[in-house]
């Protein structure tokens, strides 16, 4: 495994600081359950699933603004996050 990868954080740990950020942000939390078709119960029965996970990382990756905002807030850096995507998204 790469020193790069080593370095950033888990899937897990990721998406646990993405649901985070969205929960304090109902605007943005809206956004993202219209975008993956959920409504409240379904978000809250996905809670903790590697779907959920994988898909908040993807969501976070492709809105910019909201991205940054969360590496700002979870004291990371983008380049960190998107390795993490890139490791989740790997063409083998």
């Amino acid at each position: 495994m790469p020193a790069s990868d080593r370095t950033a954080p888990d899937v897990s740990a990721l998406a646990d600081s993405c649901l985070g950020y969205l929960a304090e942000h109902p605007e943005e939390l809206l956004a993202f359950m219209q975008h993956a078709g959920m409504d409240p119960q379904s978000l809250r029965a996905s809670v903790g699933t590697v779907r959920l996970q994988h898909g908040l990382i993807d969501y976070f990756a492709s809105n910019e603004a909201i991205l940054l905002a969360l590496c700002a807030n979870a004291g990371t850096t983008p380049e960190t996050f998107m390795r993490v995507w890139h490791r989740l998204n790997r063409v083998e």
